[in-house]
C-alpha cells in the first residue's frame, strides 16, 4: 500500500507581522485575512515566547502554515477561520 502526503484545502501562502500578536495572511484560495493571536498565545508552554513582540516577529512559513522557531505554529484551518477577511479599500 502507497500512503501520499495530502496538502490541506487551505494554506498559507505569504504572511506579514502587522503589529504585535497580528499577522495579515494570504491564503491559498487568494483570500486575504487579518489574525489576531494574542489571546491564543496564552494557552500552553509551547506559545509563551510568542508573547515577546520580538520574538513573535521571528515568524516564518514552515509547510503551509505560520511557525516559530521554537517550533510554535497554528493549523492554517484555524487560522483562516479565526481570521477576518481583510478587505482592500
Amino acid at each position: 500500500m502507497i500512503i501520499e502526503a495530502t496538502k490541506p484545502a487551505i494554506w498559507v501562502t505569504k504572511f506579514e507581522v502587522v503589529r504585535p500578536h497580528v499577522l495579515d495572511l494570504v491564503f491559498n484560495d487568494g483570500k486575504r485575512r487579518r489574525v489576531d493571536l494574542a489571546p491564543q498565545i496564552r494557552k500552553g508552554r509551547i506559545y509563551e515566547p510568542l508573547q515577546d513582540p520580538a520574538y513573535f516577529a521571528k515568524a516564518f512559513i514552515e509547510g503551509d502554515t505560520v511557525a516559530w522557531p521554537n517550533g510554535a505554529d497554528f493549523a492554517p484551518e484555524f487560522l483562516y477561520e479565526d481570521a477576518k477577511e481583510v478587505v482592500e479599500a
